[in-house]
């Protein structure tokens, strides 16, 4: 059985150019920092979800062995947490499959993980 970690961002207003190209050059970092090539990294889909107020739509299937999936996990929060800052006003939903992740303002996601 796989856990994911899926991040969704909605907001009425369309993303800007700013605001594209900043999303474009974190997940290029994050996936170029990304500690294990072989598993599976930050993915945005390319429709972000399909609804006319989707910002950012993306999931990541997390790596069995708790090894991998830690440091995996908190890579991908580092980068949602990014993420979630360079788009101001959107309204986000962070889980792991049926468990919300937790956001603080000062520390991001994961904080409480």
């Amino acid at each position: 059985m796989s856990v994911s970690l899926y991040y969704h961002a909605r907001r009425p207003v369309p993303l800007t150019a700013a605001e594209g190209a900043a999303v474009e050059r974190i997940a290029t970092a994050h996936r170029a920092a990304f500690p294990y090539p072989d598993e599976e990294g930050l993915y945005l889909y390319g429709d972000a979800g399909g609804e006319p107020d989707d910002l950012l739509a993306g999931s990541t299937k997390l790596p069995a062995d708790p090894e991998r999936a830690l440091p995996v996990i908190a890579h991908l929060l580092g980068a949602v947490t990014e993420l979630r800052r360079a788009l101001p006003g959107a309204v986000w939903h962070v889980h792991l499959d049926d468990l919300d992740v937790p956001w603080d303002e000062r520390d991001g996601y994961g904080y409480g993980f």
